[in-house]
């Protein structure tokens, strides 16, 4: 009883914590809308011209850093549970320098460039790096350890990057726009871009919650998980498309946003144990209310102008993360 009476109250909690992080995101910014006004737009009661406008669009970005929170600290504590290192993050399986490299290769030979464009090229990317470093790590026989697959990780990663620099270089008009996209922003997308890779995001969390058994399993080793009965093999790959399709997604809404994959599942862990049954529920509420309220501190500390989201997330996280190490509460994996 007194086991679920604490689940309650922590559930209950973080989705307190979620509902002040969007009424920040709604209300909060350069340009302060009163409350009753963003209820009056949210209704169809209509308001001012200029406030309506800003509204909508607060509604737009604020859908995109519940998405993308979400999706990034899932993907991170999925990521980790896989590699079983506590250090991973979801751009370990080689998904930013992908759809980085793809969104430059789209700005400097295609001359692409709407957000829209960039959203398929990096998914594109994304996921085309996700299957290189999942076939290399798988090279050498014996099938895909952790080890290889960070080994791998870290390779492509490197190579993606320096043909990314490359290009860049020599294309200053391509650097301009891709510098843009690159820092990370939750801000400038529209609900048709939410509603364009929704259906990546419902999957990729669809394919982790059903491997969260497989995840508990692995934490234990490979030979303890074989004899349990499960398939090493399929519940390493299942959980690998799984984060590339989360993250992939992320990085092509919102460009790669560092960080959050990292910290919030060893928050969850101080909060709820090892259990993934638990770690990712918590998850799917605090990466959120993380990125939300980074965006809102980002839009008040250089006003009239605003630091981006991928920048603060660092700045906000960087003092937790810190604090969890010192206190020895990093969760062995």
């Amino acid at each position: 009883m007194v086991g679920r009476t604490r689940t309650l109250t922590l559930t209950g909690a973080l989705v307190v914590l979620v509902g002040v992080a969007v009424v920040a995101s709604l209300t909060v910014g350069s340009n302060p809308v009163p409350l009753g006004d963003v209820v009056s737009v949210l209704t169809g009661h209509g308001g001012e011209l200029s406030q309506q406008g800003i509204v909508e669009a607060r509604i737009a970005r604020t859908a995109v850093g519940l998405l993308v929170g979400a999706s990034l600290a899932v993907a991170g504590a999925a990521m980790q549970g896989l590699t079983r290192n506590p250090l991973a993050d979801p751009g370990l399986l080689g998904v930013n320098a992908g759809a980085s490299l793809a969104v430059v290769v789209a700005i400097t030979l295609f001359g692409v460039g709407s957000l829209t464009g960039y959203v398929w090229w990096a998914m594109a990317g994304a996921g085309i790096a996700a299957v290189v470093v999942h076939a290399l790590a798988g090279l050498a026989g014996g099938g895909v350890t952790p080890l290889r697959l960070t080994l791998a990780g870290a390779a492509v990663t490197a190579g993606l990057a320096s043909w990314s620099s490359g290009l860049m270089v020599s294309n200053a008009q391509s650097f301009d726009s891709f510098r843009l996209w690159q820092v990370g922003t939750i801000g400038g997308r529209g609900l048709d871009l939410v509603t364009t890779v929704l259906p990546f995001f419902a999957v990729g969390l669809a394919v982790v919650l059903l491997a969260v058994r497989q995840l508990n399993a692995l934490a234990l080793g490979d030979d303890l998980a074989r004899s349990l009965g499960e398939n090493i093999l399929f519940a390493r790959t299942a959980v690998a498309v799984g984060v590339a399709v989360l993250c992939g997604a992320s990085t092509a809404l919102a460009g790669p946003v560092g960080f959050l994959g990292l910290v919030v599942p060893h928050l969850a862990r101080f909060v709820v144990g090892p259990d993934h049954r638990r770690i990712i529920p918590v998850c799917l509420l605090v990466g959120p209310a993380l990125l939300l309220v980074a965006d809102v501190v980002g839009r008040v500390v250089a006003r009239p102008s605003e630091v981006q989201a991928g920048i603060m997330t660092a700045v906000v996280g960087v003092p937790v993360f810190i604090a969890l190490v010192r206190r020895g509460r990093m969760a062995a994996l």
